[in-house]
């Protein structure tokens, strides 16, 4: 496994915000990180790229110990933070040039793969500029290409997204899911479309424990007891004979003339009500399956 996080524990005084929480990432893998505010993501993060000290367990990335071996571990890892901390008077080909100095990466070499960068990210247009005349995508932009310049084997994205509009965060989404090909990226967010659109995985925490890892699908289905079906018609009926179709556990009104009717997860109840209309002349106006979104799943395990 590229990220190994093993019993990891965090205390600020009488706070324990990360509480003995343990997952893993692979290689090629994307792995959505989610929590309310508070919840011990962001002080995660910065004991896997070695700014904070673990107070009990482990982090390990690519088999390096970010206790006992930081220095292999910032070699391996591309980090942007929550707050992107950019030098705003330098020009983002003279910054992302110090950035990939930093690691070594220099002359003929470091310049190509700055070029790289600019090319991977879209940043063509913009390299000549200061980074302060920039707007909030393409600082965005620069510091996803700063976390990339070195070829880190895991990129860790502290809500990369935040405070961008529409058409950017789509074009970051893309971008991440292009560079998850070949490396392990693990990233919090709150907005749970870029989850389904780009993640493999997702681990939650809430209050610092871990309460869910899991791969979307199975999440998505494993969090109810059956299969809910919103049933509409153009007048109210009788909810015991919608009780008694079999495979069916339970019938709510939802409003107006809409049930909610809860059925075994294997159960196919859509011919029965369709027959059961048909016999009490009943008009039937919509006829849709409900999705266990994942906002759902979130206030559910967070509340």
């Amino acid at each position: 496994m590229s990220v190994e996080v093993r019993n990891l524990t965090k205390i600020f005084g009488s706070q324990r915000a990360v509480d003995a929480i343990s997952f893993t990432a692979g290689q090629g893998e994307i792995v959505g990180f989610l929590g309310p505010n508070g919840a011990g993501k962001s002080t995660t993060m910065k004991i896997a790229t070695c700014y904070l000290p673990p107070s009990a367990g482990t982090i390990t990335v690519n088999g390096y110990d970010v206790v006992q071996d930081p220095i292999a571990v910032r070699r391996s890892v591309g980090y942007l933070p929550e707050h992107n901390p950019l030098y705003l008077d330098m020009y983002v080909h003279e910054y992302l040039q110090f950035v990939a100095s930093v690691y070594g990466i220099k002359g003929r070499k470091g310049a190509e793969r700055v070029k790289e960068m600019v090319d991977l990210c879209g940043l063509t247009r913009e390299q000549s500029k200061k980074i302060g005349a920039l707007s909030k995508g393409y600082r965005q932009r620069v510091g996803l290409a700063q976390a990339l310049v070195h070829d880190p084997q895991v990129l860790i994205l502290d809500e990369p997204t935040t405070g961008l509009d529409p058409n950017q965060i789509v074009e970051i989404r893309s971008l991440i899911k292009r560079v998850g090909q070949n490396k392990t990226v693990i990233f919090s967010t709150h907005i749970m479309q870029e989850v389904s659109a780009i993640c493999d995985r997702v681990v939650i925490i809430n209050r610092g424990k871990l309460v869910a890892n899991s791969d979307v699908a199975s999440l998505q289905a494993g969090n109810r007891t059956g299969k809910v079906t919103l049933v509409e018609f153009e007048q109210p009926v009788a909810q015991e004979l919608l009780q008694n179709i079999p495979g069916v556990l339970q019938v709510d009104l939802a409003q107006g003339n809409t049930y909610r009717v809860t059925s075994d997860r294997d159960a196919d109840i859509r011919a029965a009500v369709f027959r059961i209309a048909a016999e009490h002349n009943w008009p039937l106006v919509g006829l849709r399956q409900e999705e266990n979104s994942l906002e759902k799943i979130f206030q559910q395990l967070t509340k």
